[in-house]
């Protein structure tokens, strides 16, 4: 095998190794996100086996001697010597670089944006808790206790009724 389908064939297999699917599965909360996740799994997969497969052999060498002797050893031997003169293209990436710094921001953007949910996602599990206390609580609570809790609202109507404004 060539050295380049050598290295596109390494690179798939350590990409496939590293991927945490199980990881990323768990962070899908719609039906429709995990049937794509499956699709996008089972694609990566067969294209990753069709790599490893396909492109990691060596290609079977010819066995010029036994062309010789049935077809003639002069034709034979044009034949090999345009074989061996065939030169592959070495493969040389000009996509990667364009996308490269596109891609990094995104990463850069993911990241913010996961930790914007995080902290917007404890501060709700906070807000979750408090109200479930206080439905526990509202039926046997005083007004005192709901003010412990909330003394911005004992502020505002101790002031509503310290300047005689009865709500009328």
């Amino acid at each position: 095998m060539s050295g380049a389908g050598k290295k596109v064939v390494d690179v798939a297999f350590k990409a496939g190794k590293s991927i945490d699917w199980e990881g990323m599965a768990k962070l899908l909360v719609s039906d429709e996100a995990r049937k794509e996740f499956a699709t996008l799994r089972r694609t990566f997969d067969e294209v990753n086996s069709t790599l490893q497969t396909k492109f990691s052999q060596e290609p079977e060498p010819i066995d010029w001697e036994y062309y010789r002797k049935g077809i003639g050893s002069r034709l034979v031997d044009m034949y090999k010597e345009a074989y061996e003169s065939v030169e592959i293209p070495k493969f040389v990436d000009t996509v990667t670089p364009q996308f490269k710094p596109k891609f990094d921001a995104l990463l850069v953007e993911l990241k913010e944006a996961e930790e914007k949910s995080l902290k917007e996602s404890e501060r709700l599990e906070k807000e979750i808790a408090d109200v479930q206390e206080l439905k526990q609580k509202i039926s046997t609570m005083t007004a005192d206790e709901y003010f412990e809790k909330h003394p911005e609202l004992k502020k505002k109507f101790d002031d509503e009724i310290r300047n005689d404004n009865w709500g009328y």
